[in-house]
């Protein structure tokens, strides 16, 4: 018996240790949704309709027409006299019309309905005061994933078809773009961005070390919406350039530090750590690219676990990345 007390202790004990508590009950939060399909009411609309459509499309859908025609197409605004003329080119072109016939049979709206929905679902329970934004589908022409203001969250369907997508191929794009340009990432790439327009970065953040820590944030606030997905998914690795960030973390660590990277405010150095690529080229064409980012993940996660009296609203306000170094004990 007394054995048996023992082992159930101790299952007890490793349980509440591996236990990730960002799994949260949800069950009584509400996050009901409203979602614009832009695309569909601006794909049907007939060359001799436009003009008349304009105004009506300007009003049902506000702020977003004009990100729309201004940032993700790039035809400038209604007060332009042949922007009717520009906004059908657009509409008639033989790629976007290509594009409005595949969309729907690559694309489960309700299955990105239900994803949201969730993710929400724990952005409510960690910020009951905040609203949720309105969400528009669109396709542009394969430009920005998504785009996002104070209210609003647009996505551009046609971005997420597949990794396979012949028009992913025919378009030329390299490897490492396509292999994220799949409808699952749609829900990640939507809350970072969130994050990113709730709580924008900080002057602070002027060295690697900074960039890092904030995008470590910006990772972990993917981690608290979405703490049923895989890490891979969130930041958009391969399994094997994930086991590499694992397996080589402490000798990344060492070489950034060795190399006095740290603490670098050289913009094509940091930009070398954080942005997009194939891979990171100080480490080695096995490493993914954004290895700062996935560091500094690391290093947020080690400050979140020593500290569990931080909320996630404090550390999203919290830009004194030193002193997040500092108490997160960060050993790799």
């Amino acid at each position: 018996m007394k054995r048996i007390v023992l082992l159930l202790s101790m299952v007890v004990i490793l349980s509440a240790c591996t236990r990730n508590p960002l799994k949260i009950n949800i069950s009584g939060i509400k996050a009901d949704l409203k979602i614009k399909h832009f695309d569909v009411d601006l794909l049907q609309t007939k060359p001799e309709q436009m003009e008349v459509s304009i105004p009506k499309l300007k009003v049902k859908y506000g702020e977003f027409f004009d990100i729309f025609t201004y940032r993700m197409i790039g035809i400038g605004g209604s007060e332009q006299t042949n922007f009717s003329e520009l906004l059908n080119f657009f509409v008639s072109d033989t790629l976007i019309q290509h594009l409005k016939r595949s969309v729907p049979g690559k694309i489960d709206t309700l299955e990105i309905r239900r994803n949201l929905e969730g993710a929400f679902r724990h952005y409510r329970y960690y910020f009951p005061q905040k609203e949720i934004p309105v969400f528009i589908t669109s396709i542009s022409g394969f430009n920005q994933s998504v785009v996002t203001s104070e209210n609003l969250i647009g996505i551009s369907l046609d971005k997420y078809l597949g990794s396979d997508s012949r028009f992913y191929e025919r378009l030329g794009l390299p490897a490492y773009k396509r292999r994220n340009m799949y409808p699952e990432k749609i829900t990640p790439d939507v809350m970072y961005a969130w994050a990113v327009t709730e709580w924008p970065k900080s002057d602070q953040s002027n060295n690697l070390l900074g960039q890092m820590i904030e995008e470590g944030k910006f990772m972990y606030f993917v981690d608290a919406m979405l703490p049923e997905m895989n890490d891979t998914m969130k930041i958009g690795f391969t399994r094997k350039q994930f086991e590499f960030c694992k397996n080589d973390e402490a000798a990344m660590w060492t070489y950034l530090a060795e190399h006095k990277l740290l603490f670098t405010s050289e913009h094509m150095t940091i930009k070398r750590f954080i942005d997009d690529g194939p891979y990171t080229a100080a480490f080695s064409e096995a490493s993914p690219a954004r290895t700062g980012v996935w560091i500094g993940w690391q290093i947020v996660r080690s400050y979140m676990k020593k500290n569990p009296e931080v909320k996630l609203s404090e550390l999203m306000n919290n830009h004194d990345f030193q002193g997040i170094l500092n108490r997160s004990g960060y050993q790799p």
